[in-house]
């Protein structure tokens, strides 16, 4: 499922602690079973946006690269952190517990089209339907990085 090349331009990485690291474009991303929302978001600066995404759950992309943790124990994935990262700089963090869906099940999408329009230039969108504010939406998202936070509480 996973390209042999990358172009840094538009496609993303995604790495950390999963068995298979891999380099996605937009096009690897379309080939996923895709979703869509329309999400609202209330921003002090530019005030009510409303746009209609499409992409594959950031889930179903996490999981193909299999995350390791330990599969017997079912709490073991919660303390997993998801690290996005966009060409800008812009950064979100999530917890695994809140994408999985015996969890939060928070329908976070790799958005590949943003109000229909595709998005193979800038490369995918993190979305987060439900954030109030869109400060958790990153634009051309060039890494995506899985890891327990056991440093953290080293």
């Amino acid at each position: 499922m996973w390209p042999e090349s990358i172009d840094t331009r538009t496609d993303m990485t995604l790495s950390g602690e999963v068995r298979t690291p891999a380099a996605l474009s937009v096009a690897a991303l379309r080939s996923m079973p895709q979703r869509e929302t329309i999400v609202t978001f209330e921003c002090r600066s530019s005030g009510l946006r409303r746009h209609h995404f499409s992409g594959p759950l950031l889930m179903d992309v996490l999981q193909a690269a299999g995350p390791l943790f330990d599969p017997a124990e079912r709490k073991d994935r919660l303390r997993f952190l998801v690290s996005v990262l966009g060409r800008d700089g812009h950064r979100a963090v999530l917890s695994w517990g809140e994408l999985d869906p015996e969890f939060g099940n928070a329908a976070a999408l790799l958005a590949v089209a943003m109000d229909c329009r595709d998005l193979d230039e800038q490369g995918p969108h993190l979305v987060v339907p439900g954030d109030r504010c869109g400060a958790r939406h990153v634009s051309g998202v060039a890494k995506i990085r899985v890891c327990a936070d056991d440093r953290l509480w080293a």
